[in-house]
């Protein structure tokens, strides 16, 4: 096995003519994010939580964008987009399902409700469907344990799940009008 390596210092960030992060949003954050943190990189996260939610995905300009407005490298607004697994840098769909498969989901029935999802919308675990209306991931420990099986859809968590009560949570979120990611 070799690494590969990339030319990180010499490449370009795909750039588009308008910013990621509006004017508006930039506003919204100095008057309502920034007071409460010390610091302006405590307020990292919650801004970083604010433009996954709005394009669904956390382009590279917009963590140059954010780098430059909390005043930090962007190498630490990369790190962080990295390390959490509800951050990505590539577009997710509008509903993501993230099935738990931790111990205790497991030996609920985890594996059931996972199929299930599978079957219903042809994609496999960190896939999204073409319309791009679903992404399917797997989490670790949701923190429900005694009301497992759980999954998240989108931010919220349902406990004691059935490949029914599935089909219902998936026929619901299909009605919904799909939205544009692209901001």
């Amino acid at each position: 096995m070799s690494w590969k390596t990339k030319p990180s210092a010499t490449m370009k960030v795909p750039v588009r003519a308008q910013p990621w992060c509006t004017p508006q949003m930039l506003q919204r954050w100095t008057e309502t994010i920034l007071p409460k943190y010390a610091v302006k990189h405590g307020a990292l996260m919650p801004i970083l939580h604010d433009v996954q939610h709005t394009y669904r995905h956390i382009p590279q300009q917009a963590m140059l964008e954010i780098a430059s407005f909390l005043g930090i490298a962007p190498s630490e607004v990369l790190d962080t987009v990295s390390f959490y697994e509800e951050y990505t840098t590539e577009p997710v769909g509008q509903c993501v399902i993230g099935v738990c498969h931790t111990f205790a989901c497991e030996v609920c029935g985890h594996k059931e409700i996972l199929d299930r999802v599978r079957e219903r919308l042809g994609i496999e675990p960190h896939e999204t469907t073409e319309d791009g209306r679903f992404t399917l991931l797997t989490l670790e420990c949701l923190g429900s344990c005694d009301t497992a099986p759980v999954a998240l859809f989108n931010d919220t968590l349902h406990e004691r799940l059935t490949v029914e009560r599935v089909d219902a949570l998936i026929d619901e979120a299909m009605k919904a009008p799909v939205k544009d990611s692209h901001g």
